[in-house]
């Protein structure tokens, strides 16, 4: 089931059909920039990690803000199991003393109807407001072969989390966009991207018109 499950993540991203179904931005921030950017892509497969996280970083330097994926920065046993807040804490800090200033978190959510996907969105709105809260939420998707076993039909959801110093790690915008029967996933990742990043720079987050390069 891990195996079926980690390579979702890829299979999902594939589908030439996804869109934005929710985006939140917080009322507080006008614009946001960030010089260096850690790129989070929650699965259990570390190969579709890999493939995600590479790609949206390339996009994040073509924008000429410097990226790091995950898989290149967490130690290898990190995600194996459950981890406390006081080392969530310890993670963040240790992004700081590298001077990362926001983070970009993708992970899979998913939904048995669109009755409870319209929960689900209600309930985002309310809670996860730093991303160690949201790690601390979420994080049995990378060692739990039974989170996927509920879902029939999975959305996408990227936060975008701002770790400046002085501040919380408080929430700048989240998208959540649905994806419907997956189909090839190589040739339309980049599809789900460009809706990341679309919906960013019509935000003014990080992402400005007129300055994305073509990948």
């Amino acid at each position: 089931m891990k195996r079926i499950a980690g390579f979702l993540f890829l299979l999902l991203l594939g589908c030439s059909d996804a869109e934005l179904v929710s985006s939140w931005k917080n009322p507080d921030i006008v614009l946001f920039d960030a010089s260096k950017v850690l790129v989070v892509g929650m699965t259990p497969n570390p190969e579709a990690r890999q493939e995600f996280e590479t790609r949206m970083v390339a996009r994040f330097e073509q924008q000429g803000v410097e990226a790091m994926g995950s898989i290149d920065l967490f130690d290898v046993n990190f995600t194996l199991s459950a981890r406390s807040e006081a080392e969530l804490d310890d993670v963040e800090q240790s992004l700081l003393d590298k001077d990362f200033d926001a983070i970009l978190f993708t992970k899979i959510l998913g939904s048995e109807t669109r009755q409870t996907l319209a929960r689900k969105l209600s309930d985002l709105e309310r809670g996860n407001g730093r991303f160690k809260d949201d790690y601390l939420s979420h994080q049995n998707i990378y060692y739990d072969d039974a989170y996927y076993d509920k879902f029939t039909v999975y959305i996408v959801e990227t936060s975008l989390y701002c770790i400046c110093v002085g501040k919380e790690r408080e929430l700048i915008w989240r998208g959540v966009l649905e994806v419907p029967d997956p189909i090839e996933a190589e040739q339309t990742m980049d599809e789900y991207i460009d809706l990341v990043v679309s919906a960013m720079e019509a935000e003014e987050l990080i992402f400005r018109s007129g300055d994305r390069s073509q990948p």
